[in-house]
């Protein structure tokens, strides 16, 4: 499977040329969706089967974004507003028909990015639910205690993959102390190592998904002047050795305003640092083609990872 390292994000509601020549010349690890792409399902169907028909590739890789709540990318489809994941942690502690409620949702929605013809979702934040940080996660997290992040999160994962969407868990290792928004600023974390792997990274540890996102964050405890993007420490000795995390590594968007340096140097400090796979989502035609050029070829660890999807959607 000849692919590059790299998922791009489209402009609009079908394929320009340029983009239709990216995917045919440059053959990008998969493809990810956004508002700006989804009108109705029939709309939506023909152009995830249009990216699918030039990869000439039945299982090819769309993602989306869709987390329910503030994030909810199939909004123009379908009103899931009120359902952050905030409000599934709630439920979990006082409602006796929790898991009956909660299987039926990630079912329907599954549903609908099956009809769409989605098969991964950038799916469970398993941040921490912390008051006093910045509002950027807030109710995108399940709760304020690590377990039940924990425990929903595996749910939710296992729920996806029986209905063929595949998750990818951010981000990793932590997001929810950042006293800022990542888009547009770099947040720095000061907690001690103790309670970081007793809180915030414990989720990570724990979790089933064979894909992660990384944080654009500095852990001033291990790395003072790189976020886990950009760091071979964050990567190789924590994520990698300390929470034993064997998946795919996905960054972050590397558009955002967190990274400082330029676009090839963020794309190049991702590779080097452990990222397995660069994703770019604001559809900004040059910065796409001139990131595809630049892109490895994915390793062993990502086709291992993508065989097994595979293998998995028959």
């Amino acid at each position: 499977m000849l692919r590059k390292a790299i998922i791009i994000s489209i402009k609009g509601l079908i394929l320009s040329k340029r983009e239709k020549n990216i995917l045919i010349t440059q053959k990008p690890w998969g493809v990810i969706l956004f508002s700006r792409n989804i009108r109705s399902i029939l709309q939506t169907k023909k152009l995830t089967s249009s990216i699918r028909n030039l990869m000439k590739d039945k299982n090819y890789p769309i993602l989306i974004d869709q987390e329910g709540g503030k994030v909810n990318r199939v909004n123009s489809i379908l009103n899931l507003n009120l359902f952050p994941q905030k409000c599934f942690g709630d439920l979990y502690a006082t409602d006796k028909d929790f898991n009956t409620k909660f299987d039926l949702y990630i079912s329907k929605v599954s549903k609908l990015l099956n009809a769409i013809g989605v098969n991964f979702n950038t799916s469970p934040v398993l941040d921490i639910n912390y008051p006093s940080a910045h509002s950027v996660i807030g109710n995108r997290s399940f709760s304020s205690k690590p377990k039940i992040v924990s425990i929903l999160g595996n749910k939710l994962i296992n729920l996806y993959e029986k209905n063929n969407i595949f998750c990818i868990a951010k981000h990793m290792p932590g997001h929810g102390l950042s006293k800022v928004d990542s888009h547009f600023k770099t947040p720095v974390i000061k907690r001690k190592s103790e309670l970081l792997f007793k809180n915030d990274f414990y989720p990570f540890k724990k979790t089933l998904a064979s894909f992660a996102m990384t944080a654009h964050i500095i852990y001033r405890e291990f790395d003072s002047k790189n976020t886990v993007t950009h760091s071979k420490i964050m990567i190789n000795n924590i994520i990698r050795k300390k929470l034993n995390f064997k998946g795919t590594l996905i960054s972050d968007d590397i558009s955002m305003k967190s990274l400082k340096f330029s676009l090839k140097e963020n794309a190049f400090k991702a590779y080097d640092s452990g990222c397995n796979l660069l994703l770019h989502c604001n559809a900004n035609i040059r910065e796409t083609e001139f990131l595809c050029k630049l892109a490895p070829n994915i390793d062993k660890n990502t086709l291992k990872n993508t065989t097994k999807v595979y293998r998995n959607l028959g």
